[in-house]
């Protein structure tokens, strides 16, 4: 079946198979979190994205081996069950530097921007994106037989970037983020799968960049 990247918290994960990764997203929580679960085609290797509210899930999702977990940024909702999940499977943890000390369970490896992460024979890169948080960070996967495949945390939604709460400092950092490490880098066939509700890609959301600019959010 195709991927379509439209899963409800209760609802079965969706899958989307690459030539050299499979992505899992699944919907977790009271606040409709997103969860990815990447596998590296060829050594098994698995690295999940977001240990967020709901452990026996994640864990049924990743099965019996875990790698790494990368938390996106600081905020509770998106590391609620990392330290459950860690325990179970003794997966490293990973965040942004600049984020690590809001997450209650240690971060054993800190991240910055342009640093590469991998996941078996996947590399992936990370972009630190400061106005959601100081230290929010997001995975780019250039697909070599396909598109880039983006995992946004909650800095870039269909509709647009994250919420900074009405701070017009935070939102020009934010968005000048957004915009030179990701739309100015990447094609309009970048997938986008943020932090909750559904996926996207850059071109789709490319045509409205002013609008956004204009409305301050």
């Amino acid at each position: 079946m195709t991927y379509h990247g439209a899963v409800k918290v209760g609802g079965p994960p969706d899958v989307r198979e690459l030539a050299h990764l499979i992505i899992t997203k699944v919907a977790v929580g009271p606040y409709d979190n997103n969860a990815y679960l990447l596998r590296c085609r060829a050594t098994d290797e698995q690295l999940l994205i977001d240990a967020a509210a709901d452990a026996p899930v994640l864990l049924e999702t990743v099965g019996d081996d875990l790698a790494t977990v990368v938390t996106t940024h600081r905020h509770h909702d998106h590391w609620g069950a990392l330290a459950e999940v860690v325990a179970t499977t003794g997966a490293r943890t990973a965040a942004g530097e600049h984020d690590a000390e809001g997450i209650d369970v240690p971060t054993e490896l800190r991240l910055a921007d342009g640093d590469r992460l991998r996941v078996g024979q996947v590399e992936l890169t990370v972009r630190h994106l400061v106005g959601h948080t100081p230290g929010a960070i997001v995975l780019v996967y250039d697909d070599p037989q396909g598109h880039p495949h983006v995992f946004t945390g909650d800095c870039l939604f269909p509709g647009g970037v994250g919420n900074t709460w009405g701070d017009a400092a935070a939102f020009e950092s934010l968005y000048r983020d957004v915009n030179e490490k990701i739309f100015d880098a990447l094609p309009d066939e970048a997938w986008v799968y943020p932090g909750h509700g559904n996926d996207t890609t850059l071109g789709a959301e490319r045509p409205h960049l002013q609008e956004w600019r204009e409305r301050g959010w």
